[in-house]
């Protein structure tokens, strides 16, 4: 059997094209409301954007993780995760009116208000606008390194099962990590905590970084409950499969609900003028609703249902429980980002729902038009799956 007999089913071109008419409708009506309410403008396509590329940034890090611990759980899945991750180079586009609304966005961009601030003028050496675009470009060199050098070398792995390649991935995949963890936590801090440039927290990067894995492992297994019902993957794909991803997506639940815990309690238990506004602002005017729905359906809800062995072996199920966490890392976004714009009174614009959804069904047609480029299944992997087969029924 061939890779070439496992291509995409057309579900996957269908996806494409519907989401490409979609994305294109989302961003025109959202150019008109950016015309109307630029401010809210910017503030919803930050949310739509900063989801995008935590699934995108995610899918980089779990092919990273894959190539250093193995497993058949990631070779059914590699191509999902390498087509998510190639899309970084339109992402990286995709920030530039982002750069436009700079000013509309961060406090810190304004002169007059950094001279008000004793706090803002001590972190005006960093909160720079020329610093921030120095770092944005060293962010995505490296992004879109680590991407080129994963997918070029894991394709030609598929071709010739060269120990050498698998060696060189693991080699890079280990340093990758480390690159991918330092700049993310900075990038967390550059996109998100300046919002407020007033608080900081020294677990905030952690946190978006087990966000940006939650929100890949929830989307991989959303995609490959689609495709997995459908010929050829229906063929591939086992219970067994989906119970391995379905123990990993509990695994960062339960980090996510652990880091997201620990720095509330330090935070709370510091009450720092400094810090503690960030939860006061967030437990007031409706946003404390925000905040039970995050424990509720973003920890309690999806952790019971993967303590169950038969949720994870069910398609129908394990595809349900990421669908409802996609939704609520979309959630846990908006109340990062609108609570520093409107903090006395929970509000919802209509460009919160636009935007987003503009920017993120472009971006899901570009995953779709990268996912048929190649076979689902690299050829070495066909060649010895019946002994893999045995050695996982063993």
């Amino acid at each position: 059997m061939n890779a070439t007999d496992f291509y995409p089913p057309p579900v996957v071109s269908q996806i494409q094209k519907r989401s490409l008419q979609i994305g294109i409708i989302g961003l025109a009506i959202s150019a008109i409301g950016g015309w109307l309410s630029p401010e809210q403008f910017f503030r919803s396509y930050l949310i739509g954007y900063l989801f995008c590329i935590g699934v995108a940034l995610g899918c980089l890090a779990l092919i990273m993780l894959h190539y250093l611990t193995g497993g058949t759980w990631g070779i059914v899945v590699r191509r999902l995760l390498e087509s998510a991750s190639r899309t970084l180079p339109l992402l990286a586009l995709m920030f530039v009116p982002l750069i436009f609304g700079m000013h509309r966005l961060y406090i810190w961009t304004h002169p007059e208000a950094v001279q008000l601030v004793p706090l803002l003028q001590h972190k005006q050496p960093y909160l720079t606008v020329r610093f921030f675009l120095v770092r944005l470009a060293f962010y995505f060199a490296v992004w879109v390194l680590l991407e080129s050098l994963l997918n070029r070398w894991g394709h030609q792995l598929d071709r010739v099962d060269d120990p050498r390649l698998s060696w060189r991935l693991k080699a890079l995949s280990g340093p990758g990590l480390v690159l991918y963890g330092f700049t993310i936590s900075f990038a967390a801090v550059d996109w998100i905590m300046s919002l407020n440039p007033q608080w900081f927290s020294t677990i905030f990067g952690m946190l978006v970084m087990v966000g940006q894995g939650l929100s890949a492992l929830a989307f991989t297994i959303s995609i490959a409950s689609l495709i997995a019902v459908r010929k050829p993957m229906s063929e591939v794909f086992t219970p067994r499969h989906f119970h391995d991803l379905g123990k990993l997506l509990l695994m960062f639940t339960m980090l996510w609900a652990y880091l997201a815990f620990s720095q509330f309690l330090l935070v709370w238990a510091g009450n720092l003028p400094s810090e503690i506004p960030f939860y006061l602002h967030r437990w007031k005017g409706g946003w404390q609703w925000v905040g039970l729905m995050l424990i509720l359906f973003h920890f309690a809800v999806p952790f019971l249902l993967l303590l169950s062995r038969e949720v994870k072996r069910s398609v129908e199920w394990i595809a349900a429980v990421a669908l409802l966490v996609i939704v609520m890392r979309f959630v846990d976004l908006f109340w990062l980002v609108q609570p520093e714009f409107s903090s006395e009174q929970f509000r919802i614009h209509w460009l919160n729902f636009v935007a987003p959804a503009g920017v993120g069904c472009i971006w899901l047609a570009a995953f779709a038009w990268q996912l048929q480029k190649r076979a689902l299944l690299p050829q070495s992997y066909l060649d010895h799956r019946e002994t893999l087969a045995d050695q996982e029924a063993g």
